[in-house]
């Protein structure tokens, strides 16, 4: 006689979807390539995932050879050889685009760090995105040494 499992997953727990950690940034597996990213991105919650489209396609479009990967639950920007430019995650209240070697743009992205190099730009709900600007400092970065991560 087969015997039944008694064990039942929580109502909904299939519907879940990612778990949010703190701030609501998406817990992910690490991964390379493309598909952890756009895993990454359809888990941002609420007007959150609409930056994340917008900041990937506008990576990709300004580095086409740009390399992708989600590591401690980030999406992180390089290129093959050169290292990681740049990361995005969520926050609580904002999207932070990290520029590993943010204090080489010009202008500064306006977030400084408690890392020497290191510039944040803070994207919150609402903000418009000065893309011509992103995008500069997306070329620069790309130019740059990238961190060994």
């Amino acid at each position: 006689m087969a015997r039944r499992s008694t064990s039942k997953a929580p109502a909904g727990a299939a519907a879940a979807g990612p778990v949010l950690l703190t701030g609501g940034n998406p817990q992910i597996p690490k991964g390379e390539g493309d598909a952890p990213v756009q895993a990454y991105i359809a888990a941002m919650p609420g007007w959150k995932r609409d930056v994340g489209r917008r900041l990937d396609a506008l990576i990709v479009r300004t580095v086409p050879a740009a390399t992708k990967a989600v590591k401690w639950n980030t999406p992180f920007y390089g290129l093959e050889g050169r290292g990681r430019f740049l990361a995005f995650h969520c926050s609580a209240k904002y999207v932070q685009v990290t520029f590993f070697r943010g204090t080489s743009l010009d202008p500064l992205p306006p977030v400084g760090s408690k890392t020497p190099e290191t510039r944040y730009l803070n994207i919150r709900e609402g903000d418009e995105i000065d893309e011509e600007q992103l995008a500069s400092w997306v070329r620069q970065a790309s130019e740059l040494p990238g961190e060994q991560l």
